[in-house]
C-alpha cells in the first residue's frame, strides 16, 4: 500500500512539472537585447500561424542544436515571435518581429537564417531582414534623460562645495573702499604690484581665487586715485577680452603709468574667469609698448588697420601673407600628416603660409596665441571639436584655413573649414 501511494505521489509530481513546463506558457526572455525586423512577401493568401510555422519548420536543423529556434524559445533566449500582415490582390505582405537575448553574433545568424525561408504554406515567399535594433540603446537614452531630470531636482552640497563657498564668502567679504573716490579694492593695497580691473565684480572674482591686490576703476574712464597709485606702485591693467577692454586700455595708458597689461581670453570678461584662467592671463601679461603695437593701431569700421593723414581719405591696409598661397589639397595633405603627431592630445597646431608649424598650443589658448604670434597664422589644425568662438577668433586674426576633426559652427564665416 505504501509503495502504491509513493508511486502515485511521484506521478503527481511529474504531472505538475509537466504542466508547469508546457501548459503555463513558454519562458519569457530574461533580458531582451536585440530585436530582428524582417519583411516578407507571399504570392498568395497566408495567415500568421502559417508564417510562424514556416519560421520554425524551415530553420529546423539548419543551425545546429545550440541555435534551434524551438529550444531557444523554450529556454527564454527568443521571445514571442510577432507577425503583422495584410492581404491584398491575392498577395500577402507583412513584417516579422523576433526579440532575442542572444549576443550580437548569434542574433545576426538567426536573422540570416530567417531570410532562407522560401515558402509559407503553399505560397512562394521572399523574406528580407530590414534591421536589427539594439534595445539597450533606447534604454540607455531613457536612463540618461531620467538621470538628468533626477539630478536637476536634487539640491545637495558636498563638503568640498561647502568649503569653497565659505572660503569664497570670507574672501569676497574683505572687499573695501579705497581713496577719495571710494573704489572697490582688495585688502592688500600695500602690495608693490596692483591689479587694475574694470568693476567691482572683477575685484570680487580675483578675491575669490586669493588675489587681494586688485582695485576697480568703477567705469570706463580712469579715476584720479589710480593715476596717483601709478606714481608709487607697479600697475598691471587686467582688461576684458573684447573691444571694450581695448578702449579702456587706451584711456588708461594715456592717463596713468601702466607697467603691463593682461587680457582675458577672447570674448570673455574678467569676472567670469576661473582661477586657472586668471593666473594664465596674468602670467602672459605684456609690456605697454608691445601691447600698443599689437592692439592699439587705429582701425576702420570693419576693424582693419587704416592709414592716412588728417582729413585725407583712408584706405584699408590688410595684412598680407608673406609667401605663395597653398591650394586646399596641399593644406589637407599636410594636415593629415601633422594630425598624427597630436592625435589624442586634444591640442592644436598653428601653421604659417609655408605650412610649417609655428607653435603647438591647447585649444583654450588659440586667441592669446594668435594675438602674440609674430608670424601670421595661415592654418589652424585642431585635434578635436572646433566651436563658433574658435572660428570667430581665427577669422578676426585673418587665418585662411581651420582644419579639425569636427565642427560645431552655426554661423557663416570667411575661413575655409575642412574636416579631417
Amino acid at each position: 500500500m505504501r509503495a502504491f501511494l509513493k508511486s502515485r505521489k511521484s506521478e503527481n509530481f511529474l504531472a505538475v512539472k509537466f504542466l508547469r513546463k508546457f501548459n503555463m506558457g513558454k519562458i519569457s526572455p530574461i533580458s531582451i537585447k536585440y530585436t530582428i525586423y524582417a519583411k516578407f512577401e507571399a504570392n498568395g493568401v497566408v495567415e500568421k500561424p502559417d508564417v510562424i510555422g514556416a519560421i520554425f519548420g524551415q530553420t529546423e536543423g539548419l543551425l545546429g542544436e545550440e541555435l534551434e529556434l524551438r529550444d531557444l524559445q523554450k529556454n527564454g533566449k527568443i521571445g514571442r515571435i510577432d507577425v503583422n500582415l495584410k492581404t491584398e490582390n491575392s498577395k500577402t505582405e507583412g513584417e516579422i518581429v523576433i526579440p532575442t537575448s542572444l549576443d550580437k553574433t548569434e542574433t545576426t545568424i538567426i536573422a540570416a537564417a530567417v531570410e532562407t525561408i522560401e515558402r509559407v504554406g503553399p505560397c512562394d515567399t521572399k523574406v528580407s531582414v530590414t534591421k536589427i535594433e539594439d534595445v539597450r540603446v533606447n534604454k540607455r537614452e531613457y536612463v540618461l534623460d531620467r538621470a538628468k531630470a533626477l539630478l536637476a531636482g536634487m539640491s545637495s552640497t558636498d563638503s568640498r562645495e561647502m568649503h569653497t563657498e565659505v572660503s569664497s564668502s570670507l574672501r569676497t567679504g574683505r572687499i573695501q573702499e579705497f581713496g577719495d573716490e571710494k573704489l572697490p579694492a582688495g585688502p592688500d593695497m600695500e602690495n608693490e604690484e596692483i591689479i587694475v580691473v574694470e568693476g567691482r565684480a572683477d575685484v570680487m572674482n580675483l578675491l575669490r581665487y586669493g588675489l587681494k591686490n586688485a582695485i576697480a576703476m568703477n567705469g570706463a574712464s580712469l579715476p584720479k586715485t589710480i593715476t596717483a597709485l601709478g606714481k608709487t606702485k607697479k600697475l598691471i591693467l587686467f582688461i576684458d577680452g573684447d573691444r571694450g577692454g581695448l578702449l579702456i586700455a587706451k584711456d588708461a595708458i594715456a592717463n596713468a603709468n601702466i607697467f603691463a597689461i593682461a587680457q582675458a581670453p577672447q570674448g570673455m570678461e574678467v569676472e567670469e574667469l576661473t582661477g586657472k584662467d586668471i593666473l594664465a592671463a596674468l602670467r602672459a601679461q605684456i609690456p605697454v609698448e608691445e601691447f600698443k603695437r599689437e592692439n592699439l593701431r587705429e582701425r576702420n569700421e570693419r576693424g582693419r588697420p587704416v592709414r592716412g593723414r588728417g582729413g585725407e581719405r583712408r584706405e584699408e591696409e590688410e595684412e598680407k601673407f608673406e609667401g605663395e598661397e597653398k591650394s586646399e589639397s596641399e593644406v589637407m595633405a599636410t594636415a593629415k600628416q601633422l594630425i598624427k603627431e597630436i592625435e589624442g592630445t586634444k591640442s592644436a597646431l598653428l601653421l604659417d603660409i609655408n605650412l610649417n608649424v609655428i607653435r603647438r598650443i591647447s585649444p583654450g589658448d588659440i586667441g592669446f596665441s594668435l594675438r602674440r604670434s609674430r608670424t601670421k597664422v595661415y592654418t589652424i589644425v585642431l585635434d578635436g571639436l572646433a566651436t563658433n568662438t574658435m572660428v570667430k577668433i581665427a577669422e578676426s586674426a585673418g587665418c585662411k584655413y581651420f582644419i579639425a576633426k569636427n565642427f560645431a559652427v552655426s554661423e557663416e564665416t570667411k575661413i575655409n573649414l575642412l574636416s579631417l
